[in-house]
Formats: structure tokens, C-alpha cells, sequence
């Protein structure tokens, strides 16, 4: 891709992260969208490849200065880089080393998130919609009735903040339900 004027001008046509090849390609740093510039980086190829290679760490020296970018972009993707390489010693010194904002921290680490994965009693993995077997008989909180041990559950919907846990209707019920009491159907 194509660099664009404004991120020339912003980065003096030189890699935002070593700073001494020409940039000639807009970076965007996920999850962010490319509309805006102060998503981008202005890259060289050399730059471009490392961020693939497992092998470059020696090339990451760079973002030792430009972590100090003024640019919430260059930091984001600075720090991202770091925290690949925290396991060596010149990596994790700079990361304990910079005080950048909360938001752009969140911003560089959010490649490293997974999401979370609902698993049954036994490693099956849950889906919205999946119908479900309670393994055991559990009380219910907060009404009167046990749902007993075979009930099926139907259409349950997984709690997004927390992979322990789905909802299902009991007895037309909506009640949250530990993963771990379930098997899926």
C-alpha cells in the first residue's frame, strides 16, 4: 500500500519505528480501521517484514526510540513489539522504563487477547444456540424447584464476560449456569 501525503509529511518520509529507510508503506495498528492517520505508521519494508519474522529481535532495538514517539500510533505498535521481546532483557528494561497512557497500552496488547471459549464439562466447546444436558441435579437460587440431573437446556446463550458461565430457560426460567455442570447436546 501506498503512503499517504499526510503521513509523509507527519513521519519526514522515513520509518516511524528505525527511522533510518525510507517509509513507503501505511501500517495500520489493529484493531483500529485505516480511515484515520493517527491509526497508521509509516513504514519501510525492512520494518514491515520483522513484524512477521519470528527471527528479528535484534532488528527491534529501533523502538527503543521510537517508543518516545509523540505519536499514540508509533507508541502502540512500539510497545506491542516490546511486549513480544519482554522475555529478553533490553525489552523488558524499556517496557519497566516508559510511562505511557493507560488507553494506548490497551491499544498495543489488544493483539495479544483471546477470546474467551466456552467448554463443557468435558472440553466440548459452546456455542449460542447449543442445547445442553445438565450433568448433576442443581438448585436453582432464588426459586424453588431443582433442576435435575439429564434436563436439557435449550438455545442456551454464553456469557460473554466470563467463559464459566451460560444462560438458559428451566421451567421458564432464565438462570445462569456453570459450564462445568454441562455437557453439550
Amino acid at each position: 500500500m501506498s503512503i499517504s501525503q499526510k503521513l509523509k509529511e507527519r513521519s519526514q518520509d522515513v520509518c516511524e519505528l528505525c527511522g533510518t529507510e525510507a517509509a513507503t508503506i501505511e501500517y495500520t495498528v489493529s484493531p483500529k480501521n485505516d480511515e484515520s492517520i493517527e491509526n497508521q505508521v509509516a513504514l519501510c519494508a525492512t520494518c514491515l517484514a520483522a513484524i512477521d519474522s519470528k527471527d528479528a529481535s535484534f532488528h527491534w532495538r529501533c523502538v527503543e526510540g521510537s517508543i518516545w514517539n509523540p505519536e499514540p500510533s508509533v507508541q502502540a505498535l512500539s510497545y506491542r513489539i516490546l511486549h513480544q521481546h519482554k522475555d529478553e532483557d533490553w525489552a523488558s528494561n524499556l517496557i519497566s522504563s516508559v510511562d505511557l497512557d493507560e488507553n494506548i497500552v490497551q491499544w498495543a496488547l489488544s493483539a495479544f487477547e483471546v477470546a474467551d471459549v466456552h467448554k463443557d464439562a468435558f472440553g466440548n466447546i459452546l456455542e449460542n444456540g447449543d442445547n445442553v444436558v445438565l450433568t448433576q441435579a442443581l438448585n436453582v437460587k432464588g426459586t424453588n424447584f431443582t433442576a435435575s440431573k439429564g434436563t436439557v437446556v435449550k438455545k442456551i446463550k454464553l456469557v460473554h464476560d466470563n467463559a464459566e458461565h451460560i444462560e438458559g430457560k428451566i421451567n421458564d426460567q432464565t438462570i445462569v449456569i456453570l459450564t462445568k455442570f454441562v455437557k453439550k447436546g
